[in-house]
Parts: C-alpha cells; sequence; structure tokens
C-alpha cells in the first residue's frame, strides 16, 4: 500500500489534479481518458493502473478535496448542539471550502453529469450531514431550509465569482451601472462567510442536551 509521500501517491496526486484542470476546462462529459493521459505525458494503461473509469478519478477528487469537510463533520458529530457550536461549524466550512474552491467550480460546471456519480452521491451525503448538524436536533422545516441556506451561500459565492468573470466582457448590467469584477477569491469566501452567519443566526431553537 503506498504511504502519503510515496511515487505511487504522488502520482495519483497528480492525476487528480490534471484530471479536475482538464474537467474544468472541456467539462467532465467532453473530456476522455485518453486526454488525461496525454495531458499528463504517460500512456492510458499507466493510467488504468490507478484509475479504471472518470468516475474513479472524480471519487478521487471528491475525497482528496473534500477533507475539510469531512474534519469539520468529524468535529461537530463530538459537540452537544448550540448557537455557539452552530456558528463554528458554519466557520469551520466556509474556510474550508476556501481551500477547496476548484471543487466547488468543477461541481457547479457539472452538476448534471455527477448528480447520480458516486462521487455526486458521496459529496450530497457530506452536504446532508453538515445541514442536520447545523440545524441540530428537533428543527422544523424552515430551519432545515435556513441550515440549507447557510451552507448553499458559500456554493452561492463561488458561483457569482464565476459569473463575473465570465462577464467581464460586459460593460453594464441592467440597471447600467458598471460591473465590477473586482472582487478576489478570499472577498468572496469572507462576504459567503458573513451573510452564511446572519441566515445561520436564525435558528436559535432550544435544543436537547445529549444525555
Amino acid at each position: 500500500m503506498g504511504t502519503p509521500h510515496s511515487p505511487r501517491s504522488d502520482t495519483r496526486a497528480r492525476i487528480i489534479e490534471v484530471s479536475l484542470e482538464l474537467f474544468s476546462e472541456q467539462g467532465y462529459e467532453q473530456t476522455s481518458l485518453r486526454e488525461i493521459a496525454d495531458r499528463l505525458g504517460v500512456t492510458k494503461a499507466a493510467l488504468y493502473y490507478h484509475f479504471k473509469t472518470k468516475d474513479d478519478i472524480v471519487l478521487g477528487i471528491v475525497e482528496r478535496m473534500a477533507a475539510p469537510m469531512d474534519e469539520t463533520i468529524a468535529w461537530g458529530r463530538t459537540q452537544s448542539w448550540s448557537p455557539e457550536m452552530r456558528d463554528e461549524l458554519i466557520r469551520r466550512f466556509a474556510d474550508g471550502m476556501a481551500e477547496r474552491a476548484p471543487l466547488l467550480r468543477f461541481f457547479h460546471e457539472n452538476q448534471p453529469a455527477l448528480r447520480d456519480s458516486p462521487a455526486g452521491l458521496a459529496f450530497r451525503d457530506r452536504m446532508i450531514t453538515m445541514m442536520q448538524l447545523v440545524h441540530g436536533p428537533d428543527a422544523d422545516f424552515q430551519d432545515r431550509l435556513r441550515a440549507a441556506m447557510t451552507l448553499f451561500t458559500v456554493h452561492s459565492a463561488m458561483f457569482l465569482l464565476k459569473q463575473d468573470s465570465s462577464d467581464c466582457d460586459r460593460a453594464e448590467n441592467v440597471w447600467g451601472e458598471p460591473l465590477d469584477v473586482t472582487t478576489t477569491l478570499d472577498q468572496a469566501i469572507g462576504a459567503a462567510r458573513e451573510v452564511a452567519l446572519e441566515i445561520g443566526g436564525r435558528i436559535n431553537h432550544p435544543a436537547p442536551a445529549r444525555p
């Protein structure tokens, strides 16, 4: 078995990096294993040694890049729910996703192809768990909705940042105002964290203590 610093581990990491680049550039469905191998400068057989299918590669991307979310979930499972715990979960989620911005962009741009894939289902399960930790026990539908919107605020910030970049050739918005395309990734995540905490702050039901 490869260690974290073994040549095999390094090769898998490079495959994931290059695949993510190609999927983001061309789309998941439009990218072939042959193109990935060519970009890497290896044979298709060498690629198969590490990943048999594109779904395997995407699952590897998710597992590698969703590590901060897994750490946040593991922390949240050890805590009793409280407004303070809720806010800390939101902060950890936002900061972790800032480090994994390419994953968010990748999912935004390839949602139809990934919705029912093993990687897509794995990511969905993580998001559902995060929502449940944020809203806590005995939450009604409104608080569950607030929890969902809290987390999707971070995703929406990535969407808006991407949209601003795509619209950079346009001079103004529908109100005739000049478009501001100067927002950085750090600023976008900071704004998302602030808005997420505002929405999450509405989740304040009394949660029973754990036995």
